[in-house]
């Protein structure tokens, strides 16, 4: 009778506690953060390992700008799983944040790690898009005194085209618009649209004719 009574509390505690991580997974997919969050934190005490709840309080962190939680619970996921792309990427993806937030000299010494970290994500898949984007951003931004380099950016955008031609052209847009190459970004942005006619692709290329080119008829057409 004891040892029944046990597997039903046992059970009951389980069935409790997935019917409380769904709540919050319903919560989270809802965009109700703040709400959700408690949830996981409430889930998180019963199965305090549990990956995907830590990667959700990772986002919540991430989306209220609490770099540092963010970074934590990046960090523990990374080292229970240092084979995870994903996990490199958004741990990476939190520091770089950081990285924007505080003062230039702390930020230098943030650059390592935040490269390493993108790196890593890069290497162990090799059709990872976002780590991929986020080394062209980070090697474009940064200055060449402290590892900045287009050589850099434009290995990765290359790398872009073999997974995804369109992420590779918005790539190559990206730079040439950076370096104010305006023409060559127009190529690139209109091989983007061409292939993948989606929202994105066409604000690129809006963007670029009505205020790099300053040409309101191209931006009106790709309007039309």
């Amino acid at each position: 009778m004891k040892k029944n009574l046990f597997l039903f509390l046992l059970f009951s505690q389980c069935m409790f506690s997935q019917t409380l991580f769904e709540k919050a997974e319903k919560l989270f997919n809802e965009k109700k953060f703040e709400e959700a969050k408690g949830l996981f934190e409430s889930y998180l005490k019963s199965a305090p390992n549990h990956q995907k709840t830590i990667e959700y309080l990772g986002d919540i962190a991430g989306n209220a700008k609490k770099w540092d939680v963010a970074i934590s619970y990046y960090k523990k996921l990374k080292l229970q799983n240092p084979n995870s792309a994903n996990y490199w990427y958004k741990y990476g993806g939190a520091l770089g944040m950081k990285a924007k937030s505080v003062n230039k000299f702390k930020a230098v010494g943030m650059i390592s790690d935040i490269e390493t970290a993108f790196l890593n994500a890069a290497n162990l898949d090799k059709k990872h898009l976002e780590s991929r984007w986020a080394l062209v951003m980070l090697y474009i931004e940064l200055p060449g005194i402290v590892g900045g380099s287009e050589t850099k950016a434009v290995k990765y955008a290359d790398e872009l085209i073999a997974i995804s031609k369109v992420e590779g052209y918005l790539a190559k847009g990206y730079i040439d618009v950076y370096y104010k190459r305006y023409k060559a970004a127009e190529v690139n942005l209109i091989k983007a649209h061409q292939l993948g006619k989606s929202a994105i692709t066409y604000a690129k290329l809006y963007d670029l004719y009505m205020y790099k080119l300053k040409d309101k008829e191209k931006a009106q057409n790709i309007k039309k």
